[in-house]
């Protein structure tokens, strides 16, 4: 046997070791952190992807205050959970140190889409800094899912085209000049209000200032596909009495626009005269949509 075979079945014998996990061999794994987007609140909205990342995760993090306990029926039984529903930034930032000297794999779960007010920028930032490897996995946010409880599409042709995510100002968060909530009634499309509810009043005048007139649809959803979930219809003149009357103020979101009562409208995408790379158009229903458009312009 030569120096080079030995060479080579030594190193392949110290892998074995390692991949074996035998005690005092060194870990060479890398530090992963992921941040799981859990979706509004039902286990089985989560998608697969996060499911997996949860499961395969040696710390599961999760705040009970935000996030439904049944997401927790994918972690392994050996796992590491902990409620970070008391923990300021500060106590999750050991976890994501102990990822890097120990080469463990830490999934951070947070409530809806975590691209949306989850805080996720600056742990993205800190773990950047320690070198770890970051993964973020969206989910489905609660504007969609209280649209898809209440049977509604939030754009519907010639009614609305846009759906402004947004929250009102004056909050533990500062708003930054341009983004009050009266500004973006102005455009009179679909909004969905998130984190507001507590301070309805203000919310309803704002929405009322910015041209929304009273009689507007609303839809107000708690704790949206939770098993308490509660969705409510109301207009923009009775907004404030609903949320007060059942005692709203938290987890609850508002969506407001007049798709949420119009009736659905033809849509020239399905069109027969409209065409595409997969589909002709038929020449006689193609000439009526021109002559519709035409008349729908002058």
């Amino acid at each position: 046997m030569n120096e080079a075979h030995v060479a080579a079945t030594d190193l392949g014998t110290q892998e074995a070791v390692v991949a074996s996990g035998e005690k005092g061999a060194p870990d060479r794994r890398t530090g992963k952190v992921t941040f799981v987007g859990a979706g509004p609140g039902a286990a089985d909205l989560l998608t697969i992807r996060a499911a997996r990342a949860i499961e395969d995760a040696d710390v599961v993090i999760w705040a009970a205050s935000l996030v439904h306990e049944d997401v927790l029926q994918h972690a392994r039984a050996d796992a590491e959970i902990v409620d970070s529903a008391k923990l300021p930034m500060e106590g999750v930032l050991p976890f994501y140190e102990r990822a890097v000297r120990e080469g463990i794999h830490v999934a951070r779960i947070h409530s809806g889409d975590p691209a949306l007010w989850g805080a996720v920028q600056e742990q993205l930032d800190q773990c950047v800094e320690l070198g770890l490897e970051v993964e973020i996995i969206p989910g489905v946010s609660s504007f969609s899912a209280a649209a898809a409880i209440a049977q509604r599409e939030l754009t519907i042709p010639e009614v609305a085209q846009s759906v402004i995510l947004t929250r009102l100002g004056g909050g533990k968060t500062p708003m930054p000049e341009g983004e009050e909530v009266r500004e973006f009634a102005r455009h009179g499309t679909t909004m969905a209000l998130f984190l507001s509810a507590a301070r309805s009043g203000q919310l309803q005048q704002e929405l009322l200032e910015g041209g929304y007139p009273a009689d507007t649809p609303c839809l107000v959803a708690y704790q949206a596909t939770w098993p308490d979930e509660l969705v409510l219809r109301c207009t923009l003149g009775e907004l404030e009495a609903t949320l007060k009357e059942h005692k709203l103020w938290k987890h609850t979101l508002v969506l407001i626009g007049s798709a949420l009562s119009a009736g659905g409208t033809r849509s020239h995408l399905y069109h027969p005269g409209h065409f595409h790379g997969y589909r002709r158009a038929d020449r006689a229903a193609r000439r009526a949509l021109r002559a519709e458009r035409q008349g729908t312009q002058t």
